[in-house]
């Protein structure tokens, strides 16, 4: 489904992001969209942030999946 690719896009994006500011101390969505507290930088955090949430349900669909398959 395109849905779950972008969410895992955005989220894969953010944890490289929050990876980068774990290991250098650098916010990269904040240094290319003028800080932290910028529209834009907020705009892409709240985005990436419902495309986690998205990505949630993916667990329970992929358990459904793994479920279907055994009882066949």
């Amino acid at each position: 489904m395109l849905m779950d690719r972008i969410a895992l896009i955005l989220t894969v994006v953010g944890a490289l992001n929050w990876g980068s500011i774990g290991i250098f101390n650098f916010d990269i969505v904040a240094w290319i969209c003028g800080g932290p507290m910028s529209v834009v930088s907020r705009i892409i955090y709240t985005v990436v942030g419902l495309a986690g949430i998205w990505c949630i349900s993916l667990i329970f669909r992929a358990r459904e999946s793994f479920d279907a398959i055994e009882e066949n």
